[in-house]
């Protein structure tokens, strides 16, 4: 998988998801088989650029090539700036959000809201691509809504445009994260378009991503809400595409030592306050499905320092690898 200069060590991608990809989760995704990792959407609204949380987003010290970050917005020379103000910020893709449903984002017209506006779609994409030497990227969904499934003229519109690969979701803006995901219009895609398509929605599994692969004939893979208190699905994909066979899931001791690694990040990126809430969603991910982890989620959500946090996340892993050494006595 090749964008512009950059070969992939792989076809797997972790997708941009806002709150949750930042820089210490992009590198725990990168560690354990992720060829790329994209940023959490940075705003194109300049008077944003020097706020704390705008700048964490562009933080991608230590990270790894190539380092894609993508930008948010409706104005194409808004949009032309932010990707100007990250490329000379250190990344190295600029992707281009069309595929987020929040109503926040829609409701300004961002987002999955600009497919309905396809004139305005090549405006933006051709202004960016004018921006910057670095190569841009587009992330889509199928179309706004089903009776409006667009998303084979916004892929051409792209191709015309320069856009050097393209991601794309296989749901509607409607249709959020509901249902199930449908492929066919991305298969219809890769067949109609010449740059790199890259397939994604729902790809939890390592048989769903072979699947995946071949009903769309994609490129690439992006996987999103299955890395969340799972990162190591990248290397167990990566293992069953490339063998036929699936990879045990990690032991209890080996998801503990994840977890607790992922915090110390944490707290070091953000900050002792920020950290520790930041910390309570990945916590409860990783905690899902565990013995007694409602409860053990009730309390720790309520803690507000690291040092207590650490312990009792510590603690409740102790429990359950003491709980499964007696059954397997």
């Amino acid at each position: 998988m090749q964008i512009g200069p950059y070969k992939l060590k792989n076809n797997l991608i972790l997708a941009p998801m806002a709150g949750v990809t930042d820089r210490p989760f992009r590198q725990l995704c990168r560690s354990l088989g992720a060829g790329m990792a994209v940023s959490e959407m940075v705003s194109s609204n300049s008077l944003l650029w020097g706020s704390e949380k705008t700048r964490r987003r562009a933080d991608h010290s230590g990270e790894e090539e190539p380092r894609s970050v993508q930008i948010m917005g409706a104005d194409p020379q808004m949009m032309a700036e932010a990707a100007r103000y990250n490329a000379d910020n250190g990344a190295q893709i600029i992707d281009i959000n069309m595929g987020c449903p929040a109503k926040k984002v829609c409701s300004v017209a961002a987002g999955s809201a600009l497919m309905r506006d396809e004139s305005m779609v090549g405006q933006i994409l051709g202004a960016v691509v004018d921006a910057v030497d670095v190569p841009v990227t587009l992330k889509i969904r199928t179309g706004w809504d089903r009776e409006s499934r667009n998303g084979l003229q916004i892929a051409k519109i792209a191709e015309n445009s320069g856009i050097q690969a393209l991601a794309v979701h296989g749901r509607t803006r409607a249709d959020g994260y509901s249902g199930e995901a449908e492929y066919e219009t991305i298969a219809t895609i890769k067949q109609e378009i010449g740059i790199p398509v890259i397939a994604n929605g729902d790809i939890s599994s390592p048989q769903k991503a072979a699947e995946v692969l071949e009903l769309t004939a994609a490129d690439a893979l992006m996987v999103g809400r299955a890395a969340q208190g799972r990162p190591w699905i990248f290397r167990s994909i990566l293992h069953y595409l490339e063998s036929g066979e699936l990879l045990p899931e990690p032991t209890t001791a080996e998801v503990r030592n994840l977890l607790v690694s992922h915090l110390k990040n944490l707290y070091e990126f953000y900050g002792e306050r920020t950290g520790v809430r930041v910390a309570r969603k990945h916590i409860s991910w990783y905690s899902k499905g565990q013995r007694h982890g409602a409860a053990f989620r009730q309390l720790v959500n309520h803690v507000e320092s690291s040092e207590e946090q650490l312990h009792m996340t510590n603690d409740f892993f102790e429990q359950i690898i003491q709980f499964e050494e007696e059954l397997a006595a």
